[in-house]
């Protein structure tokens, strides 16, 4: 797999090839981290295209002593809350409508919802904080450390890390409380 520093070397060199090394290794990545949040595959997917592009524009402006992963996935967390804002304030989407939305999908080839378990647990997801959910997404799906965490979500990261576990503890509880 081409390392990010070959990445970012090729974008300054080249941006064309660039971008497209950086979309070969990323795009699926932060298409499910943004999926997890909005729930919906095409909102998730125009979320993902506005984040590339917002990459593109910014790359420039983006500093050499933070995570290139870190970066991207930072410039995606936002563009998925500012769907998820955009929705809510447009009256497309109340918050109990954004919860209730994960159960009510349709099998898809992207999500199996005839998987109880998954559906349940993508329920337990939803009903944490945006914080919590964030992080436990990171964490669990992603596999991220917590500094990467941390400079993702704007926090430090001992605040990741009990997040995570909150969030950890919360599923656990919602998943055996709702068997």
């Amino acid at each position: 797999m081409v390392e990010d520093k070959e990445i970012i070397q090729a974008i300054r060199d080249n941006p064309e090839k660039g971008f497209r090394m950086l979309m070969a290794k990323y795009k699926e990545a932060i298409y499910w981290h943004i999926r997890r949040l909005v729930a919906s595959h095409d909102d998730a997917q125009d979320a993902t295209q506005e984040t590339f592009v917002r990459i593109f524009r910014s790359f420039s402006q983006r500093r050499d002593d933070s995570s290139f992963k870190a970066w991207i996935y930072r410039i995606a967390t936002n563009e998925a809350l500012r769907l998820i804002g955009s929705l809510r304030n447009e009256g497309q989407l109340s918050l109990e409508q954004a919860e209730a939305n994960i159960s009510r999908l349709p099998a898809d080839e992207y999500v199996d919802y005839s998987d109880l378990e998954s559906v349940k647990l993508q329920r337990a997801i939803r009903s944490l904080p945006t914080k919590q959910q964030l992080v436990f997404n990171l964490r669990y799906y992603d596999e991220l450390g917590y500094e990467e965490i941390a400079e993702i979500a704007a926090c430090t990261a001992q605040s990741a890390k009990a997040n995570y576990h909150i969030a950890k503890e919360k599923i656990i509880q919602y998943m055996n409380v709702n068997e």
